[in-house]
C-alpha cells in the first residue's frame, strides 16, 4: 500500500502546490483520503472555537493528517487545497451550504460531521459529480453583504424618516401594547427613529448570552426580545420575516464582527416589502437597529447601538465593493449520508 502521508512529508510540497496531482505516489485516491480524514480527525472537539478559528484548526488538523506542513496564513484559494483538489465543510447540520460558486464536478469534497457538542463524528469524501446529483435546484440564493467601521460611540446616522413612514407617524403617545411586532404597519402607529434610537439606546452595556459560537440567530432571538419589550410591544413574536419587527419597518443587526449579513434584501435597491397594506412600503423605508457586540467569556456586550434608514444605509455603511452580493447553494444531505 502506497504510503501518501509520508511521500508527502518526503516531498516538501505544501498544500497550494499542485504537482501532486500528477503523481500517483502523491494523489491520494477518494477512498483512502476518507480513510486518513477519518483516522486523523474523528474524536477531536472543536467545542468552544469560533467560526474564523474554527475553519483555520480544521485546514490545520488536514495538513498534518495528511503529511503537509501547516502554513502560516491559509491562503483564500478554490478549491481550499489545490494540491489534492478538494474543499473542507464542517457540518452540524444536513443541510450544506457552498458560498460563491457553483459545484465543481472535478473537485473532491470532504464534509466533515459534528455533533451537539462539536465533536467530529465523521468524515465523507465525495466528487463533486455525486455532490452535484444532491443538488435539486442548482439555484445560487444571493445575499448582500455590508462593513461597518465602528465608532467611538452609537449614533443615530438617519435624523428623520423617508416621507412615507413619516406620514404614519403617531400624532399623540403611541401604544404598542395590545399589537404584535409581526403585524403590518398601522398608520397613526408608527414610531419615528429617534424615538425608537432613544428608547433602544439604553440597552448599551447589556450582557446577551454568549450560547454558542455558531448559533448567532439564538443570540439575536435574545436582543429581538429585548428590543421588542423597549419599544412597547407586550409580547414578543418573531415569524422570520423580513424586517425583524414588521409593525415597526425594524431590522435587527446583532454584530460581534464588521461584517453585516443583509440576507436578501439591499437597504436601498427600492424593492415593495408591503404591498397588502393601505401603503406600499420599500426596502428604503425599513429602519435598521445594528448593535456592535464584544464577546466576552459567555456573554455578548452589546457596545454601541447605530440606527440608519434604508434609503441612507449605504451612505454610512458601504455594502461590499466588487462583489456585492455573496451567493450560495444550499443542499440538504440525506439523512443516511454520513452512513
Amino acid at each position: 500500500m502506497v504510503d501518501y502521508q509520508k511521500n508527502i512529508i518526503l516531498s516538501g510540497l505544501t498544500i497550494y502546490d499542485e504537482t501532486a496531482l500528477y503523481d500517483k505516489s502523491l494523489y491520494i485516491p477518494n477512498e483512502i483520503l476518507e480513510i486518513l480524514l477519518n483516522h486523523g480527525l474523528v474524536g477531536l472537539s472543536l467545542s468552544g472555537l469560533p467560526l474564523r478559528t474554527r475553519s483555520k484548526f480544521v485546514k490545520a488538523l488536514i495538513c498534518k493528517t495528511l503529511g503537509y506542513p501547516v502554513p502560516e496564513t491559509f491562503q483564500k484559494t478554490k478549491p481550499s487545497f489545490p494540491g489534492q483538489n478538494f474543499d473542507v465543510y464542517t457540518q452540524k447540520s444536513m443541510n450544506l451550504q457552498i458560498w460563491n460558486e457553483e459545484i465543481n464536478p472535478a473537485r473532491r469534497y470532504a464534509i466533515i460531521q459534528v455533533d451537539n457538542s462539536d465533536k467530529i463524528l465523521k468524515v465523507k469524501v465525495i466528487s463533486g459529480a455525486i455532490l452535484i446529483s444532491l443538488d435539486r435546484t442548482g439555484t445560487l440564493t444571493t445575499k448582500y453583504q455590508a462593513m461597518l467601521h465602528q465608532l467611538n460611540e452609537g449614533c443615530l446616522f438617519s435624523k428623520s424618516d423617508t416621507k412615507s413612514v413619516q406620514e404614519w407617524y403617531g400624532v399623540n403617545k403611541i401604544d404598542l401594547s395590545n399589537i404584535k411586532p409581526t403585524s403590518a404597519p398601522i398608520q397613526g402607529k408608527l414610531l419615528p427613529i429617534s424615538t425608537v434610537y432613544n428608547l433602544l439606546k439604553p440597552l448599551e452595556s447589556n450582557l446577551i448570552p454568549r450560547i454558542d459560537s455558531l448559533q448567532e440567530h439564538n443570540r439575536g432571538a435574545i436582543l429581538h426580545k429585548l428590543i421588542c419589550k423597549k419599544i412597547g410591544f407586550t409580547e414578543y413574536e418573531d415569524n422570520g420575516a423580513y424586517p425583524d419587527i414588521p409593525n415597526q419597518l425594524i431590522e435587527i443587526k446583532l454584530q460581534t464582527s464588521p461584517t453585516i449579513d443583509l440576507g436578501l434584501h439591499s437597504p436601498n435597491d427600492h424593492e415593495a416589502i408591503y404591498t397588502g397594506t393601505e401603503k406600499q412600503f420599500f426596502s428604503n423605508d425599513i429602519r435598521y437597529a445594528i448593535m456592535s457586540g464584544i464577546v466576552k467569556e459567555n456573554s455578548v456586550i452589546i457596545k454601541n447601538l447605530y440606527m440608519v434608514t434604508g434609503e441612507e444605509f449605504t451612505r454610512f455603511i458601504p455594502l461590499f465593493g466588487g462583489n456585492v452580493q455573496n451567493s450560495k447553494l444550499q443542499i440538504p444531505l440525506p439523512g443516511n449520508f454520513f452512513d
